[in-house]
């Protein structure tokens, strides 16, 4: 078992970033150390063969190629590391990848669990059952609204008819009939006709029956039929 055995994986990843990242910064702060010393060195050296301490020169030169080696060292170190911590950040995204398809995968288990596919087969034919008594319900709604506006629309064509009728004879329903001869009458010598009945004469006496009334009677009785 390992160090790290008893915490979790992001904990430690994230403790082994935090340590990765104090090596690099102590990296880069000996690395800017070693940097101002070869400064340090190139002016020694400089002023010394100005002097011409050639000696002198020589040993600081070797010292100016020991700090030129440390600096590439901790230059490339500080590469190594940072190619570590890329490593370690991969490892955290296939975790935590990980760990979101575990948790999708026991959600969907559950909804898997949750659902019927019984109860829900019986809950689909119930539903198209209840769609089609609805859609039949409709269509016998709007037969039996089409069918009353209908008997409207004949009960207007009869009017009509009717009124053609009338209006061939020469007569309209604001109109009296015309009086026929020989029929006497004790006010305007035609009695008002009573619902679906023709218009005839009262206290006719002896006389003949006009055409024009007879001929009127026959078509109503005609639209009756």
């Amino acid at each position: 078992m390992g160090i790290y055995s008893s915490k979790p994986l992001k904990e430690v990843l994230r403790e082994n970033k935090r340590e990765i990242n104090r090596a690099i910064r102590e990296i880069d702060r000996e690395k800017t150390g070693l940097e101002r010393e070869e400064k340090k060195l190139t002016m020694e050296i400089k002023k010394a063969a100005k002097e011409n301490q050639m000696q002198s020169v020589k040993i600081m030169a070797k010292d100016l190629v020991r700090t030129r080696q440390y600096i590439n060292k901790f230059i490339e170190m500080r590469s190594h590391l940072q190619g570590v911590a890329l490593k370690l950040q991969t490892v955290k995204s296939h975790q935590a990848m990980a760990d979101a398809m575990k948790s999708t995968a026991v959600a969907m288990k559950k909804m898997n669990a949750a659902v019927n596919v019984p109860t829900l087969a019986k809950m689909m034919a119930e539903f198209e059952r209840e769609n089609a008594r609805t859609e039949m319900m409709q269509e016998a709604m709007g037969d039996a609204i089409d069918d009353a506006l209908e008997g409207e629309d004949n009960e207007e064509e009869e009017e009509k008819i009717v009124g053609q009728v009338l209006d061939e004879i020469g007569i309209s329903f604001g109109e009296e009939l015309p009086e026929a001869s020989g029929m006497k009458s004790p006010t305007n010598g035609i009695a008002e006709a009573s619902p679906g009945k023709v218009a005839e004469p009262v206290g006719a006496g002896g006389g003949g029956e006009d055409p024009a009334l007879n001929d009127l009677e026959a078509r109503l009785n005609n639209l009756k039929r």
